[in-house]
Order: C-alpha cells, then structure tokens, then sequence
C-alpha cells in the first residue's frame, strides 16, 4: 500500500534519493562510532537524541511545545524511545524503507508482452 502511494504521488526518484542519502549518513554515523568506540577502548554509540542536540536549540524547543500541545502522549509513547536509538540504525533503517518504497514496479510473470 506504502508503494502505490509513493507512485501515486510520483516521488519514485525522491524517495530513492533521500533513502540513499539517509543510508549514506547511517554509514557515516556508524564509521564514526566505530572510531570513537577504538579511540575509547570501549563501545561507543551516538543515540539519535544525541545527534539532535547539535541542532539549533530554538527550534528544539519549538518543536517540542508544538508536539506536547497537540499531541501529549507523543511524548512518552514515540519521542523517548526513539531518541534511544542508535543513529546509524535510525538512519540505514530509514534509508532502506526509502529505497524500498521507490523501487521501480516488477514486470509480471506469466503474462505476454507481444501479441
């Protein structure tokens, strides 16, 4: 159903192109911690609520005011767990679903093409 939406509204390309973006920075992300964990001598990983924080803080806190109004329980219930997560996960993860939803359309198996 995710697929013929993504056709439907013609962002094949797009989708592709963010995904293979988001993979590529989960790939970065994870070379990264991978650095750090060597450097540290211990395992070493950037939750994804740790990579926000290098966004502006205005906007943060915007963006929280708005989710607490109108949606409260988004809180507890989406924003906490997800801000667990790994970044490099989140963001091959992410980048995967991308690429799937863009996939061009199979050919059929059985049906002729010549007539």
């Amino acid at each position: 159903m995710l697929r013929t939406v993504s056709r439907f509204l013609g962002l094949p390309f797009l989708s592709r192109a963010l995904g293979l973006l988001l993979m590529a920075a989960g790939f970065v992300q994870l070379c990264y911690d991978g650095a750090r964990s060597i450097a540290n001598n211990g395992l070493r990983v950037t939750s994804l609520a740790e990579l926000i924080r290098f966004l502006p803080q205005e906007r943060i806190t915007a963006l929280e005011a708005t989710i607490r109004q109108s949606a409260p329980w988004a809180d507890t219930v989406l924003l906490t767990p997800l801000g667990l997560v790994p970044a490099a996960l989140f963001g091959l993860g992410l980048g995967a679903v991308l690429v799937w939803l863009g996939q061009p359309p199979r050919e059929p198996i059985g049906f002729l093409t010549r007539p």
